[in-house]
């Protein structure tokens, strides 16, 4: 029992911290990945979507973000979204 330093104070032994439901929030599960991946084949693509990725196709991509942004409110979804179709649109260059 040490009243200075590092190590003072009673020894006691660390209980472990159970993971609460909050700190899971937004992980997202194998699950919903694939429910959002049929979801995404049998319906496809949305026509705000199908402008984008023709924008982006056209390299205009400051206009492609405007309009994405205009569309869904915020620049960080705007940004996600831009990401997701942009790397669907590397895809289907790379499967032709």
């Amino acid at each position: 029992d040490l009243r200075h330093g590092l190590n003072k104070g009673h020894p006691t032994t660390p209980i472990a911290k159970t993971i609460r439901p909050s700190n899971r929030k937004g992980i997202q599960s194998q699950r919903t990945k694939f429910v959002r991946s049929v979801v995404r084949e049998v319906a496809g693509f949305s026509p705000y979507e199908r402008r984008v990725m023709e924008l982006l196709r056209n390299s205009k991509d400051k206009k492609a973000r405007k309009f994405t942004k205009k569309r869904l409110g915020t620049l960080l979804r705007a940004k996600r979204k831009l990401e997701e179709l942009s790397t669907i649109l590397q895809e289907s260059r790379r499967a032709h």
